[in-house]
């Protein structure tokens, strides 16, 4: 898959400060040059989903209820395998790929959904960890009908639980897209740990944010010979000296960390950006057509 440089980054400020990696928050403060100013993980701006992009009868919009009652939002557009499934970063809902959803869903089935918590979705208060998580979009899947195999995309702190599925489910997934995870912060200071507990203030999601990341690191594996594109922001050596003094080695070193996603398959690949941690808003078409790459690679991977 012949595909541009490109880089990874961290989550960016919130007031109050989101959920996810408030320390990467900072940074992304200082790398984003001109992004929108809310969380780097939020939706570029673009056209909402043509509903004229693909065959009615493959269209999904709607609630579908997991087995303890709490019901889930999906949407699904266009026709095709494999399916996209696209995982927003921290608090973010179906809303932040509007961007992508047309233009992948002239291509294959493309389907977003709400986490717990977030957007159209019921609440659930408890301690949400990546098994909670996982175990929810499974059955959201299961219960819409939605057809493997699946091309997984996960943006940010959304790419986590992405890894999660993944090596829960090896044998549904023929292909994946991370775009920004940075790996977990090795020794979190206090305050970070307190700021992303689950009953923090402001943890809309009531995600174990901390441990979702040490969870999805410390258990990746190979989860097939499948095409795996790691999208990497590469900071400047000026970013680098304008972050707090307890993360300037880890985006100084953000590439070469995200490097460790790549044991996910013998077919995976980074790619190196310059556009600060928010990809998808600094250039949105880079992580489309780095999709639509994935897409066409398992494809022919398949036949």
């Amino acid at each position: 898959m012949d595909q541009p440089e490109l880089a990874t980054d961290l989550d960016s400020p919130r007031t109050p400060g989101p959920p996810a990696l408030l320390a990467a928050f900072l940074v992304a403060g200082l790398v984003m040059n001109g992004a929108c100013t809310g969380e780097g993980d939020g939706a570029a701006d673009g056209p909402a989903p043509s509903s004229t992009t693909a065959p009615t009868s493959d269209e999904v919009d709607g609630l579908f209820a997991l087995a303890d009652g709490r019901e889930l939002y999906l949407r699904c557009t266009g026709a095709g395998s494999p399916t996209v499934i696209l995982e927003g970063g921290d608090d973010d809902d179906s809303s932040s790929y509007q961007f992508a959803e047309a233009q992948l869903a002239a291509t294959t089935r493309t389907c977003v959904y709400d986490r717990a918590n977030l957007g159209r979705s019921d609440a659930d208060p408890r301690c949400r960890g990546l098994e909670d998580i996982v175990t929810d979009l499974e059955q959201l899947l299961s219960a819409a009908e939605v057809p493997a195999p699946y091309v997984l995309v996960g943006t940010s702190g959304g790419g986590h639980i992405t890894v999660g599925y993944a090596v829960d489910h090896p044998e549904q997934v023929t292909g994946m897209v991370l775009v920004e995870v940075p790996p977990p912060f090795p020794d979190p200071p206090r305050w970070l740990v307190a700021e992303t507990r689950c009953d923090a203030p402001g943890n809309v999601e009531s995600r174990d944010f901390l441990q979702v990341e040490r969870d999805a690191w410390d258990t990746r594996r190979e989860v097939g010979d499948i095409p795996v594109t790691v999208i990497s922001n590469q900071y400047g050596p000026d970013e680098v000296a304008a972050a707090p003094a307890f993360e300037r080695a880890l985006i100084r070193d953000n590439v070469e960390r995200q490097q460790g996603w790549l044991v996910l398959s013998p077919d995976a690949e980074q790619v190196v950006v310059h556009t600060g941690h928010a990809v998808e808003e600094a250039d949105p078409q880079l992580v489309i057509d780095a999709i639509l790459d994935v897409v066409d690679a398992a494809r022919g991977a398949g036949s």
